[in-house]
């Protein structure tokens, strides 16, 4: 049986927690192994039942991301969309929020980093081009910083991701919960293959990024995103194969210390 398929239900009472939970990363590894027997849907469910504070859900619009935005918006069809626009996404990305934004009518929020894409390259360059450090900087201006906005302005206590597993080395032991700063993170998808994200799509009529049959299987800012060929790994795709995550998923950037 596929991810995608019904799971067994039998044990989930197991799921529900008692009162006054904290959900202090402990408790979220307790209940963790429970959630891996639910079904993508019934983790939503639970999640928006169980966890606290606003819930929100972030979306880069990528290649497989209308499964995600499906899915939750059948649940919670006004839940808040964060989007964060860099000014460099492809033409093509902005062009697959607006017909997904309009067919699924979708509560888009979007953030931006507080100077605009010339004004940085006018002060610091085209940091993508300066190595590791000048993409981690880039990626700090233009996405973390951002999302931090976003968590704080929106009060997020409950965050909805699309990552899953199978998608690079970085991204092999996600958990379907985990805390991030003051939210905890819900990846519904973490245990999905591409064949089920194909399926889903598939079923419901959903499309794929209009760069995907061009080659392009990790989609994000135009300058550091390229198709994938037969000598590369799919994690190659992004950042010149220097790093694979641009730091919203990863939990250091949004401890309190920060």
């Amino acid at each position: 049986m596929s991810c995608a398929a019904q799971k067994s239900t039998e044990n989930l009472s197991l799921c529900i927690p008692g009162p006054g939970q904290a959900w202090t990363e402990k408790q979220l590894e307790a209940v963790n192994p429970c959630l891996e027997q639910m079904s993508a849907a019934e983790r939503i469910e639970w999640a928006l039942e169980f966890l606290p504070g606003q819930a929100v859900m972030t979306s880069s619009f990528g290649a497989q991301s209308a499964t995600l935005l499906h899915m939750v918006t059948r649940i919670q069809p006004d839940m808040p969309v964060v989007l964060i626009d860099t000014g460099y996404l492809f033409p093509e990305t902005y062009q697959f929020v607006d017909e997904l934004t309009e067919r699924l009518d979708l509560n888009l929020q979007i953030f931006r980093p507080r100077l605009s894409p010339a004004w940085q390259e006018r002060r610091f360059g085209k940091l993508w081009e300066e190595g590791k450090e000048g993409i981690r900087r880039y990626n700090r201006m233009n996405k973390v910083e951002p999302m931090r906005e976003a968590l704080e302005s929106l009060e997020v206590g409950t965050w909805f991701s699309g990552l899953r597993r199978v998608q690079s080395q970085t991204r092999a032991a996600t958990p379907v919960l985990l805390r991030q700063g003051d939210a905890v993170k819900v990846h519904p998808l973490a245990d999905w293959t591409d064949r089920d994200v194909h399926f889903y799509l598939k079923e419901h009529d959903l499309p794929y990024h209009p760069l995907w049959d061009q080659g392009y299987v990790s989609i994000g800012d135009i300058h550091t995103t390229r198709p994938l060929t037969a000598d590369m790994s799919e994690e190659e795709t992004r950042f010149f194969g220097l790093l694979r995550e641009c730091g919203l998923h990863e939990p250091q950037h949004f401890s309190a210390a920060n």
